[in-house]
């Protein structure tokens, strides 16, 4: 049997080898290992079982053919929370963890934190706190904003029933109370005259042309719906900026994540939009024009 190093030194240098980064490695055994990573680098010397060999290597093989890590063992850890994840969903990524912790903080300045609590001692839905997540995927946005603010009346949707599916049970094995909606964008809403204080979104935001030269971990693997958005990557703002106005209330917040150097043009289309609106760009840990938010008073 193989020990714990030799294992990780053979993976890494087998991803290297094939153009695939070494850190994916120490997830795959981490995984098939049953240890956290601590527990992987004090257990250095001790041998793996049999079974944890041989899935291990199979998954090394398996990731250098293009399939992500994630979408291998299963899951994706957001929030501090851990996300299932299979083909159907993207896949969640740190940026989105910021959009997330902004949208907090923006409904506790715009809110106070007392809202919610006039709702719960005057038994009024109608003074609760409405989220919608559009494109929600595996669920991560809507379970993390519902569980980090336990108060807030959280809806998500996507346009796809399988990713639902993946939202759905997301949600039901960390304890978040959401509402799913199958549906386009903001059109289940429309037709339902629903009106939210907040809706949040990370929705396909990568120009079609970008596929030539992305991973084909992403593009062979990921679900192109929730990738690409048109020649400029962005034909899904567009509809925003035309639906957002008829489920807003008069007091409400926007939140969109954005590609890198799209912030100004999704700006300026909800300054267009709303121009009593208060609107920020947000960069992200990275540097990079990640986030965009509109505040309506």
């Amino acid at each position: 049997m193989t020990k714990i190093f030799e294992a990780l030194h053979w993976a890494s240098s087998f991803l290297k080898e094939n153009g695939r980064e070494e850190k994916a490695a120490e997830l795959l055994l981490r995984h098939f290992a049953g240890k956290s990573r601590a527990e992987l680098f004090a257990s250095f010397q001790d041998k793996l079982s049999e079974d944890a060999e041989s899935a291990f290597r199979a998954a090394v093989v398996e990731h250098v053919g293009g399939r992500p890590v994630q979408y291998i063992i299963g899951y994706e850890d957001f929030y501090g929370r851990r996300y299932i994840v299979n083909e159907e969903v993207l896949i969640p990524r740190p940026e989105t963890e910021e959009l997330v912790y902004g949208t907090l903080e923006r409904i506790d300045k715009l809110f106070g934190k007392n809202k919610a609590d006039i709702w719960l001692e005057h038994d009024n839905a109608e003074d609760s706190i409405e989220v919608v997540d559009i494109g929600t995927g595996s669920g991560a946005i809507a379970v993390s904003l519902k569980l980090e603010n336990l108060d807030l009346v959280v809806t998500a949707s996507d346009l796809a029933e399988a990713s639902l599916a993946v939202a759905c049970e997301n949600a039901s094995r960390l304890g978040a109370l959401v509402e799913f909606v199958h549906g386009d964008l903001l059109q289940p809403f429309i037709e339902m005259e629903r009106k939210f204080d907040v809706v949040i979104s990370n929705p396909p935001y990568i120009p079609d042309g970008d596929e030539s030269w992305m991973s084909d971990i992403v593009t062979e693997h990921e679900p192109h719906r929730a990738l690409f958005a048109g020649e400029d990557g962005l034909d899904l703002y567009r509809r925003f900026m035309e639906e957002l106005p008829l489920v807003l209330k008069n007091k409400a917040l926007v939140g969109f994540e954005v590609g890198a150097g799209q912030s100004e043009a999704v700006a300026g289309m909800l300054r267009e939009t709303f121009p009593d609106a208060e609107v920020e760009i947000v960069f992200d840990i990275n540097g990079k024009d990640r986030m965009v938010f509109a505040t309506l008073q």
